[in-house]
């Protein structure tokens, strides 16, 4: 019986240790150091999609969202809220000036006009997108802020909310599709200070090459005139 109490610990303390080594999945790899293994097979179908237009208040131009609807074979997992069939075909919400969701492409449309025209050829997905209303207000300029993902930075083959979010911006109608924010920076925030006709935001650098984002990273801030010819971040240093 002494034998067996003595055990019974050091294996509840083997468990622990194992539990602490435990590390958060990176959102940056910088080298491949393991071995490709192959996802496990899920019964499913994809169907590209567009939601139907939006339109938000001051600008000229229709917005149509476009992305997949992932249809699970045993309907134990779908994506969005409106569902036919337990399926569901939403792919965004819509609050007066601002769209988001988890789709790979825009289309414009004036308002006056049938004519459609994508966003990007790229492969991105897109979270949020903003119209600066103030700025059309008060200097007629429509433009348009972005939220998204570009780049596969977690090495796992796709190009989701688990990699590095970057800051974007673009013209109304889509035109200008411009990066601002740096390479392999996470954006983590921004706003618009419109007496100085500026965007601000920052973004944390992984510095130490973790493969996350932490205490011991480095914060930038940076700034844009929105209403320059060419749309350029400039950093600045308030601490």
């Amino acid at each position: 019986m002494k034998i067996i109490s003595r055990i019974i610990p050091l294996l509840f303390l083997a468990t622990m240790i194992s539990c602490k080594q435990e590390k958060q999945t990176p959102k940056v790899i910088y080298e491949q150091v393991k071995e490709s293994i192959s996802p496990k097979k899920v019964d499913t179908s994809s169907i590209k999609i567009a939601d139907l237009p939006i339109h938000m208040e001051g600008s000229n131009y229709l917005i149509h969202p476009v992305g997949d609807v992932r249809v699970y074979d045993d309907y134990s997992k779908v994506y969005g809220s409106s569902k036919t069939n337990q399926v569901s075909y939403a792919i965004s919400n819509y609050n007066r000036f601002e769209l988001t969701g988890y789709f790979d492409n825009l289309k414009f449309q004036h308002i006056d006009s049938t004519n459609v025209i994508k966003l990007t050829d790229d492969k991105i997905q897109i979270q949020t997108v903003t119209f600066l209303n103030t700025i059309s207000d008060k200097f007629k300029k429509q433009i348009l802020v972005y939220t998204l993902v570009d780049d596969d930075t977690n090495k796992d083959d796709k190009i989701d909310q688990n990699d590095i979010k970057s800051l974007y911006l673009s013209y109304s109608n889509g035109s200008k599709f411009t990066k601002i924010s740096e390479p392999l920076q996470e954006l983590i925030d921004w706003n618009i200070i419109e007496v100085q006709k500026r965007l601000y935001f920052r973004c944390i650098e992984d510095i130490n090459k973790n493969g996350a984002f932490d205490k011991n990273d480095k914060v930038h801030y940076h700034f844009v005139n929105l209403l320059a010819n060419e749309w350029k971040a400039e950093e600045y240093m308030p601490i």
